[in-house]
């Protein structure tokens, strides 16, 4: 067991490692490995982001006729993972970077480019100070002023953290708490008074509703004029006499009611009676109804002498009118 472990292996006396036959691969061989995405990028197929870290399982080849330092570059095969388009790239070593190749953009690094302009604006500044001893003075100043701006735009941040140090913050609370307590009052006295306005409005408009309801009925109520229930049979008896085509004699249709005067019990000191109504006719004619037999019980005043029938008289006059035609 003691023997799983050793890293030495026995060779024998005749081992001839020449003997050993040897693989001829092709160059250009593929071989499957597990890698993720070196950075952003976006299928121009589909139009599918892919993010860098995402992982797949790629196809990794040697690039042929193409070194740097002696050093080989390597390609990889990827797929979209939405429409499965092809997707390459291979490595940069002189940049220490990935280089996109096919299938795919490479998303827009703010990082990366700052640091490239750097470096080149670096490298030129360098070219020009080497053969320029003018050139190197006057950047030497600039810089030296830039370094100044910088550590008075510093101070003045300093001076300006000292100043917020030394604020009251639990005074400026209590101040905001009493402005914002005046403000809560202020807004509760005009709701207050702008309750009591609509009040009194709403009290102004109904008194004068009320004196205006108060004053209509002694305007406009209307005169109740004393109907006789008499003059109702009265005219009934006129209209159907009249439809009559003018059988009966005006006298006849003319006529007039007796009205009792009602003397009070207590005044008079005598039984009241109801009046007896005799209508006298002067013009005779057969079936008619005579009142001069019936005579008048004393304590009641007498009918008038142009006074007119009653309802039942008028009524069997219109029915002897129609047998006799």
């Amino acid at each position: 067991m003691s023997e799983r472990k050793v890293l030495n292996k026995y060779y024998p006396p005749d081992f001839d490692p020449s003997k050993i036959p040897k693989l001829r691969l092709p160059k250009d061989r593929q071989y499957v490995v597990r890698l993720m995405a070196p950075f952003n990028m976006r299928c121009k197929t589909c139009g599918e982001y892919i993010y860098k870290g995402k992982k797949f399982n790629a196809r990794k080849e040697t690039v042929q006729c193409e070194q740097y330092l002696g050093l080989p570059i390597f390609r990889f095969y990827i797929k979209c993972t939405r429409c499965l388009a092809e997707i390459t790239f291979k490595t940069d070593p002189e940049n220490t970077d990935y280089a996109m190749e096919h299938g795919a953009t490479r998303n827009f690094q703010a990082e990366k480019l700052i640091e490239e302009e750097e470096k080149r604006f670096q490298k030129e500044r360098e070219e020009e100070e080497l053969n320029n001893p003018m050139k190197v003075l006057e950047n030497r100043t600039k810089d030296s002023k830039m370094e100044m701006e910088v550590l008075e735009n510093l101070q003045e941040l300093k001076d300006l953290n000292q100043r917020q140090a030394n604020v009251d913050f639990e005074s400026m609370l209590e101040r905001y708490r009493e402005t914002e307590e005046e403000m809560r009052k202020r807004q509760e006295d005009e709701d207050e008074q702008e309750m009591r306005a609509m009040l009194a409005e709403a009290q102004k408009k109904r008194s004068l509703v009320d004196s205006d309801s108060d004053e209509e009925p002694a305007c406009t109520k209307p005169k109740m004029t004393k109907v006789n229930p008499t003059e109702i049979l009265s005219e009934q008896n006129f209209d159907s006499q009249k439809n009559n085509k003018g059988k009966l004699s005006n006298r006849q249709l003319i006529s007039g009611l007796i009205v009792v005067k009602k003397q009070d019990a207590a005044r008079s000191g005598q039984e009241t009676r109801p009046p007896v109504i005799a209508p006298q006719v002067n013009d005779k004619r057969p079936g008619e109804v005579t009142t001069k037999g019936i005579g008048i019980k004393p304590g009641i005043e007498k009918p008038h002498q142009n006074s007119l029938p009653t309802s039942l008289a008028l009524l069997g006059t219109y029915s002897d009118s129609e047998s006799s035609d």
